[in-house]
């Protein structure tokens, strides 16, 4: 059994990883976490246990989040730097278990990351799975508003509305306060199950932030890294994320591509994927939907999605031999 925390250096910066593994012969995957900014490795490693059989999975604080945040500085907060760590570490652990390519998965802004990663560097990338798969950032976040507007109305949320046309609609994909605006329309479309449809996931309290501090996985320190790195990337990275529409400039790949999306999904809206995924051009690429799902598939529908994981990437290493 594998079980290591480790400090990597990718593009002259020292970054959190945590790898686990019941045999390091196992296909590696790679968890590319959302935000930009908010860690997913406690929830990768405590959902990981049933993914063992079949791969060696890798959990990732990007630069400037928690674990990878001490010492970040403003300057290097870029997409295409996340891209080249991204890349750094793939080839990292490519030499580290011996491997030709890695399989890479990815959420919301990890999404993004991890379509960029396989648009630019896909020479050690066997496969990309993408969920609360990003499309186009001023139509995300304008629908996502609207959502928001429409949910108001029908239960009569008066006070949700007008925190809506305080913030006002964002303008390619930027609200008028920035990220305070960003966090009042998260706040009120998680509430009405833009997020998940789950009522345990309905506040960033219960689906984010509680989960985080009863995990175990983070230090002190992590947590303090969490805590000041989510706000700290976000407001840095925000305007040129929002700025990004993939059908404009990524639509050719020459590695296999897979969306698992949830169809509820109202915060990177569904409603964007069906029209770039038919745009898309790739050795593999399929689209596969999870009707009961939110933003996060992998946990509002766990078991159809790790199955359809592992029947999926499997299928590719063992014809590939990674």
């Amino acid at each position: 059994m594998i079980n290591i925390k480790e400090k990597v250096e990718l593009c002259g910066f020292k970054q959190t990883i945590h790898i686990v593994s019941k045999d390091a012969n196992k296909p590696v995957l790679l968890f590319l976490h959302g935000g930009p900014g908010i860690s997913n490795r406690h929830s990768v490693v405590a959902s990981s246990k049933d993914l063992l059989d079949c791969f060696t999975v890798v959990a990732w604080d990007q630069r400037g989040t928690a674990g990878s945040f001490k010492g970040c500085k403003k300057e290097t907060l870029t997409v295409d730097q996340l891209i080249e760590d991204a890349n750094a570490l793939v080839a990292y652990l490519c030499r580290k278990f011996n491997k030709e390519k890695i399989f890479t998965i990815g959420g919301s802004w990890g999404s993004l990351l991890g379509t960029a990663l396989l648009k630019k560097h896909p020479e050690r990338i066997a496969a990309f799975v993408g969920f609360g798969q990003f499309v186009d950032g001023p139509k995300n976040e304008l629908l996502s508003w609207q959502y928001c507007v429409n949910e108001a109305t029908k239960a009569n949320d008066q006070k949700s509305l007008d925190i809506l046309r305080k913030i006002s609609e964002p303008v390619n994909g930027v609200y008028k306060d920035g990220f305070k605006g960003m966090m009042k329309q998260r706040n009120i479309m998680m509430k009405y199950g833009g997020y998940s449809k789950n009522e345990k996931k309905r506040s960033y309290w219960n689906a984010i932030v509680k989960p985080i501090l009863l995990s175990g996985e983070y230090t002190i320190s992590d947590i303090f890294g969490f805590i000041k790195g989510y706000r700290f990337v976000l407001e840095t990275m925000w305007d040129e994320v929002a700025a990004i529409d993939f059908k404009q400039t990524h639509t050719t790949f020459k590695s296999p591509i897979f969306i698992f999306d949830g169809r509820l999904d109202n915060n990177t809206p569904s409603e964007l994927v069906e029209e770039w995924f038919h745009m898309i051009e790739a050795p593999v690429k399929e689209l596969h939907w999870f009707e009961n799902s939110g933003h996060n598939p992998m946990s509002d529908e766990s078991e159809k999605f790790k199955k359809l994981l592992k029947e999926k990437l499997t299928s590719i290493a063992i014809e590939q031999g990674y």
